[in-house]
């Protein structure tokens, strides 16, 4: 996790729970506002009010698209990572038989830890970064161990029709595993997102405040749009936390490797 992502720390439920009370706290201020200066403010105040609330409305729709576009093109990324491992980890455990003999079981038992392990971590919360620091030494022990094996085996069979292309396969591994703890590091810039829970709350006081100047509350009207933009806001910051949130990758693809692997 990136240590300036202050965010990642606090639970998405108690997040949107606050802006969801921030917004209905504003509305009402901004609708008590509305009411002392309405018998002051003209009808083209008024109006150009309400064109003011339809633009901050407008910015709101459009930032939350672009974040849920971004949070859930990351969620896919993390997704096809996963595969994309775990089909680099079956090819090359299937090019193990083309390793010479005395090779071959030290390196298929080297792979059955080394997706056990990788199944482990996939799913631990990236805030332990403790228990995954331990996990990636446990990794990165393995692949090297892999790799002595294929510089042994090379040494007996160079040629690269057998040993050659289990190299490549060990080379695919271990850089699909380092494109899928990059891809772990990657979300939405949290000025993304500080700057949609402005217009999220500044949206709620200025919806009351034009309320307000029309002289008639609609509470539950707006209490309703914010419950539904506060679900949306959400599921975006649940995308973007991978392992972390109620929405995961799934990881059955490594876990089945896994048993493909022990049987």
């Amino acid at each position: 996790m990136n240590q300036q992502e202050m965010l990642y720390g606090y639970s998405s439920v108690v997040i949107v729970t606050l802006l969801f009370i921030a917004m209905i706290v504003l509305n009402e201020v901004g609708f008590r506002i509305g009411r002392f200066v309405q018998s002051r403010t003209d009808s083209e105040v008024k109006s150009l009010t309400g064109s003011i609330q339809a633009s901050i409305l407008g910015l709101l729709a459009l930032l939350l698209g672009f974040t849920f576009s971004m949070s859930m093109q990351r969620y896919d990324n993390r997704s096809m990572a996963l595969i994309d491992e775990a089909n680099a980890i079956g090819t090359a455990i299937l090019r193990v038989q083309l390793l010479p003999e005395q090779f071959r079981e030290k390196a298929v038992n080297l792979f059955q830890e080394y997706v056990g392990l990788r199944v482990a971590i996939g799913q631990l919360d990236l805030t332990k970064t403790e228990e995954r620091n331990i996990y990636n030494e446990k990794i990165a022990n393995l692949q090297n161990k892999l790799w002595s094996v294929a510089i042994s085996a090379t040494e007996i069979d160079p040629r690269p029709v057998t040993t050659g292309v289990f190299v490549k396969s060990l080379n695919d591994v271990i850089d699909s595993q380092g494109k899928r703890n990059a891809l772990l590091q990657m979300q939405v810039p949290e000025v993304v997102l500080i700057l949609l829970f402005i217009v999220f709350v500044s949206s709620g006081g200025i919806m009351g405040y034009s309320a307000g100047l029309s002289g008639k509350r609609m509470f539950a009207p707006i209490v309703l749009v914010s419950i539904l933009i506060t679900l949306i806001v959400f599921i975006i910051i649940d995308l973007d936390r991978p392992k972390r949130g109620l929405i995961q990758v799934n990881q059955s693809v490594m876990i089945e490797l896994l048993n493909d692997v022990r049987n």
